[in-house]
């Protein structure tokens, strides 16, 4: 699969009269994955909105391979850039094979028939997401968990070469967080897929992440490795946490550890 470049230059977006993002720059490594974190409220799905052209820029542009998103065909950036946003909404009574397959609408053309390769791309995804067993329920049947897993199966099936993600282990528990996780850096490393996700847990974005994103008010506070990033005093600095960072046994990167008001080693009577 080719690699894709992916920026973002002096870009502003909002809602209304709200700015949201106010002139940030962003360039994406291509093959890599890329995780943006901050507190609410700072812009992150904002940005990944603007970048996958579902929200026009009041100022700035998003480049995919040079060519702004927002003047390319929507059919023709959908087979190269797929977006999961937060929340997505699902058509009553759909079943979750057919809302797999709709991430094979933009590989169809004006005249083109659906392929065994289609068949192919969506049971790769089911399987991939361990719902091939929930092909023929109701999407609106499905708990959080396994609605979130359908979802990234969709995304999956539209295999594209930049995927967006906007919380993507959301109404998952721990094991199928990892899960997920897991998946996306097996599709980044087989496929060279450049991943985007905007990820809470700062210490699971530490530990998947080749590149880490770290907002506040709008703009990049910092960008870099996990261990450029995640720091105490860059912790203190977006999130208004004081912690302590430490070498994470399993994996070797910076794991945070928060500190709150009731702490102690121990306590002596």
């Amino acid at each position: 699969m080719t690699i894709h470049s992916l920026t973002a230059s002096q870009l502003s977006a909002g809602y209304g009269d709200s700015e949201i993002l106010r002139g940030l720059d962003l360039a994406v490594p291509p093959g890599k994955i890329t995780v943006i974190v901050g507190a609410n409220a700072c812009g992150k799905s904002t940005l990944l909105r603007a970048m996958s052209r579902l929200l026009s820029p009041k100022h700035g542009q998003v480049l995919l391979d040079g060519k702004s998103v927002h003047r390319t065909p929507p059919r023709e950036l959908a087979r190269t850039l797929g977006l999961l946003p937060q929340s997505p909404i699902a058509p009553e009574g759909i079943t979750v094979a057919d809302l797999v397959s709709r991430g094979r609408h933009p590989h169809q053309g004006l005249f083109s028939r659906w392929t065994r390769k289609d068949d192919e791309a969506v049971e790769r995804a089911l399987t991939a997401t361990r719902t091939t067993e929930l092909a023929e329920r109701p999407v609106d049947e499905l708990s959080g968990g396994q609605r979130q897993r359908v979802w990234i199966a969709m995304a999956l099936a539209q295999e594209t070469g930049v995927l967006l993600l906007d919380e993507p282990t959301t109404f998952l528990d721990i094991n199928h967080q990892v899960e997920v996780l897991d998946l996306l850096t097996d599709l980044n490393r087989t496929r060279g897929t450049t991943v985007v996700m905007v990820l809470h847990d700062l210490n699971l974005a530490a530990r998947y992440a080749d590149h880490l994103v770290a907002m506040a008010g709008g703009g990049i506070h910092i960008s870099g490795t996990p261990e450029t990033v995640l720091t105490e005093e860059h912790v203190r600095e977006v999130f208004g946490l004081d912690s302590r960072i430490i070498v994470d046994p399993t994996s070797g990167r910076p794991m945070m550890l928060p500190i709150g008001r009731h702490r102690m080693v121990s306590e002596t009577t």
